[in-house]
């Protein structure tokens, strides 16, 4: 058996990188740095045949030394951990990124990395909500709304807002930094009005706002805000994985 790995322009890989999403079947975190020239690109062959692909990547000029993305068709997947291995020596990677729900890369995580961490966690839409709260209008965010919303100690970029009563009470949005067609939901709530329920029922409409676009909800959490954790799970966003991260072992 000889294993190659070798660097490639990152359109070689776009044909097997659809198979892994149509595989994944959920937010990738990381899917927009392909895109944006964030990585580095390998093909792995088995015998001079093509069996998966590897990227290797960082934000924006940092120096691309970790793997966030590694694909084995199932058939060869007997050898994945031997074509990871050659896959980290030739790209010279010393760090690795992963989401739980990502089976075969979580795999190598624990096969080859040590000091493994876990700081966010990822939501998907589980439970239709119908939280209501009276007075409350959900809606875009026009020019005239910039100074109240900074009033209010929130983001005057956001793309909605929560007006109660005449008060803008919570701001937020979709980012489509996913894989199509997921939408990343954002959001706060002016400090004064915490703890009434405004933060769910604004993630409850954008969420609906999304399936209005043809879309599909998602978002993400730090493990130590139990406060953005509650408000998700009220509107119906239930934990789905956790992102880890890790320094690659020397073989």
């Amino acid at each position: 058996m000889t294993i190659d790995v070798s660097p490639v322009p990152h359109e070689a890989t776009l044909a097997m990188r659809e198979l892994y999403r149509e595989e994944m079947d959920c937010q990738i975190v990381r899917d927009s740095w392909h895109a944006r020239g964030w990585t580095d690109s390998y093909l792995l062959r088995l015998d001079g045949r093509i069996v998966g692909y590897g990227l290797v990547g960082a934000i924006r000029d940092q120096p691309r030394e970790t793997v966030m993305e590694f694909y084995v068709l199932p058939a060869h997947r007997g050898r994945a951990l031997f074509l990871f291995r050659r896959f980290v020596e030739v790209s010279g990677a010393t760090l690795i990124e992963a989401q739980t729900n990502d089976l075969l890369l979580t795999l190598m995580l624990y096969d080859c990395a040590e000091r493994i961490e876990s700081n966010v966690i990822l939501f998907y839409d589980a439970i239709t909500t119908s939280l209501s709260i009276p007075g409350a209008v959900f809606r875009e965010v026009t020019e005239a709304d910039k100074e109240r919303i900074t009033s209010q100690g929130l983001d005057a970029d956001s793309h909605n807002l929560l007006q109660v009563d005449g008060v803008v009470a919570a701001t937020g949005g979709l980012l489509f930094h996913y894989n199509v067609p997921y939408g990343d939901i954002y959001m706060a709530t002016a400090g004064p009005l915490r703890g009434r329920g405004y933060g769910s029922y604004l993630i409850q409409e954008l969420k609906r706002l999304a399936y209005e676009m043809g879309k599909v909800p998602a978002a993400r959490c730090n493990v130590t805000n139990s406060a953005s954790r509650a408000t998700l799970q009220k509107a119906g966003m239930l934990p789905c994985a956790r992102f880890l991260s890790g320094v690659l072992k020397p073989d």
